[in-house]
């Protein structure tokens, strides 16, 4: 096994010129279509996550009621303590010491239990995240490539770092709100039907007009937060793209344009962000709005009471700290409804990314090591059923064949060679490794008896030995070395700072280093089959001749299929296949398909010319 994973690249020429041509990857990035799921139904799946921290979130909702309890019970032992003095030279100051100790200590009780919550709370929170996140890298793993092929991968960052991020800190003030809201608001009532069941009354029929003012709001700056989260995402995809390809930018003059596509991107981001606060702003001072209304009347009505006989000052400053703690958590969460709102529209985000459909269970059965033996019957493919590519196309190779394919780009080799991996299934037919379809073994026991070196290389952070034995972790340096001199790659590696110590980053070595280091992971696994795709495009002529030897002995006794441009490293190849518009129409050896005059004769004569 060897570099068997593809690097998307963030760009290339063609998509830069806005003309990328079906060459292997699915057409196009799509639109992201996230907004199907309501604020609701995505508040419910969060609190399915939620769900697996039950110990932590009895224990921080345990916590909210004792701070809120001991919170809400403080204003009665004021109320107590002012009735004991109300009358001028009548104040019983042994009753307001015995008061305020009391309330002294319930202070302490409830800055220690809101203390604790807090840090249960943060517990809980980044638990909840860190479960979305790693079931976000899983999900990546399980997806066909048809989807990444398809979505951006700046998009596809964005949900799994910054919308997950948003989300954390939206979930922080929720948990922090929620639940001692309340239970606020449930015993606040309770408290205050004890004073005065007239003005809890009130209270209480004019309470869901706050409700009706948050709903209404709410609903339209969702939206608002949900389209700013997708031009986040295709702003980090945009900046992504530009940033891993500025060479090319300057190459080909794209600066102006690249800012002009990254300008439209942020107008749209600055639109829906203003839309978004503007919305979400109107909820606080509307709500509040309301409440004052609320204690206005309560305040009125309690005087009156107290005129009447039924109610005291005292009573009537309990009720007038009720009712402002009865509004309190509508105050609270409509303060932080900007945060609640673009949290929703994050996790909403994250959660379309979570159900997208996984590729196709993965039969029990395992591939053994393989003899070789592939037979293509009658199969089609397309990655667009609107566009046909590959049409009843058939091929039996024996073991050990070498099998070179040619063809104009888009013609459907690489797609030939994602069906042979099966990074895609067919659509019609069949393909068969040793008499067993391909379907019916683990995709996992199919690639490793698969050498793979693409085109695009890819090497992750991490030492030159690492990334060596990524398909073979248990190589020893001996069994490395060797493989890195078959593979010509010995030399450069011996003047790096510490040989295979060294820590490889992104612009460590050249392309044509890259690729060298690809070309020495299969060199190590000695595969039973080998897929070479463009595997010395990077290379100069002198060291691709060396490794072509290297290849040739490497693929003695072995299943090859090479696509290659340069027909001259194809020349020994037992069969040849000319591809065109996704169907085989010349095959034979070299010499055999230079004696007809068909494409491959053109393309040859047309390479020796140039």
């Amino acid at each position: 096994m060897s570099d068997k994973r593809r690097k998307k690249s963030g760009a290339n020429e063609s998509r830069i010129n806005d003309a990328k041509t079906d060459t292997g990857k699915a057409p196009g990035m799509k639109q992201e279509k996230t907004g199907k799921a309501g604020s609701m139904e995505t508040f419910r799946k969060v609190l399915r996550v939620i769900g697996g921290y039950r110990i932590l979130l009895a224990f921080s909702i345990l916590l909210a009621a004792v701070s809120t309890i001991v919170q809400l019970a403080i204003p009665l032992l004021f109320g107590d303590a002012i009735d004991a003095m109300v009358s001028k030279g009548n104040v019983d100051f042994e009753t307001v010491r015995f008061y305020l100790g009391r309330i002294l200590v319930m202070l302490l009780i409830c800055g220690t239990a809101t203390w604790l919550m807090s840090l249960v709370n943060n517990r809980l929170t980044y638990g909840v995240v860190q479960d979305i996140r790693r079931r976000a890298i899983r999900k990546l793993q399980v997806l066909p490539l048809s989807y990444l092929d398809s979505h951006s991968t700046g998009d596809l960052v964005s949900r799994m770092v910054a919308d997950a991020t948003l989300l954390s800190d939206g979930l922080l003030l929720g948990f922090t709100q929620l639940f001692s809201g309340v239970i606020a608001i449930v015993v606040t009532l309770g408290f205050m039907i004890s004073k005065s069941v007239l003005i809890t009354a009130v209270v209480l029929v004019l309470t869901p007009v706050s409700f009706f003012v948050a709903k209404f709001i709410a609903s339209r700056s969702f939206q608002m937060f949900l389209k700013q989260s997708e031009a986040r995402g295709q702003q980090t995809a945009l900046i992504e793209e530009m940033i891993g390809n500025q060479k090319l930018v300057q190459a080909f003059g794209y600066e102006k344009k690249s800012s002009e596509r990254f300008a439209q991107v942020n107008q749209k981001l600055r639109e829906y962000s203003q839309r978004a606060v503007f919305y979400s702003s109107l909820t606080n001072p509307s709500t509040r709005f309301v409440n004052n209304v609320i204690y206005a009347l309560v305040a009125l009505i309690g005087a009156f009471l107290i005129l009447a006989g039924n109610l005291t000052v005292g009573g009537l400053s309990v009720l007038l700290s009720y009712a402002n703690q009865y509004m309190k958590p509508f105050n609270d969460i409509s303060s932080v409804v900007t945060e609640l709102q673009n949290a929703m529209a994050c996790a909403a985000r994250i959660f379309e990314f979570l159900e997208e459909p996984e590729e196709s269970a993965d039969p029990k059965e395992e591939l053994p090591a393989a003899h070789g033996r592939v037979r293509v019957s009658h199969v089609d493919f397309s990655y667009d059923p609107s566009r046909p590519l590959i049409e009843d196309f058939s091929l039996d190779v024996k073991p050990g064949m070498r099998v070179a394919i040619v063809g104009p780009t888009g013609c459907g080799k690489t797609t030939f060679i994602n069906l042979l991996m099966r990074f895609y299934d067919v659509d019609r037919g069949k393909i068969l490794v040793d008499g067993k379809a391909v379907t019916e073994i683990s995709r996992h026991s199919l690639r490793e008896n698969y050498g793979m070196v693409l085109q695009d290389t890819w090497l992750k952070n991490g030492t030159v030995r690492d990334n060596i034995r990524f398909g073979r972790p248990d190589a020893d340096d001996e069994e490395i070395l060797k493989a890195a001199g078959e593979a010509k790659s010995l030399e450069f590696i011996r003047r790096l700072p510490e040989g295979l110590d060294t820590v490889l980053t992104e612009d460590s070595l050249s392309q044509g280093q890259k690729q060298l280091l690809c070309i020495t992971r299969v060199m190590l696994c000695h595969p039973p089959m080998l897929i070479l795709d463009e595997a010395t495009s990077s290379i100069d002529t002198r060291t691709e001749i060396q490794i072509q030897q290297a290849f040739d002995r490497l693929m003695e006794g072995r299943t090859s299929f090479i696509v290659a441009h340069r027909l001259s490293t194809i020349r020994n190849a037992d069969l040849i296949l000319v591809m065109k518009d996704g169907k085989i129409v010349e095959r034979g050896n070299h010499e055999e398909l230079l004696k007809e005059d068909g494409l491959y004769r053109s393309l040859y004569n047309s390479m020796s010319a140039g």
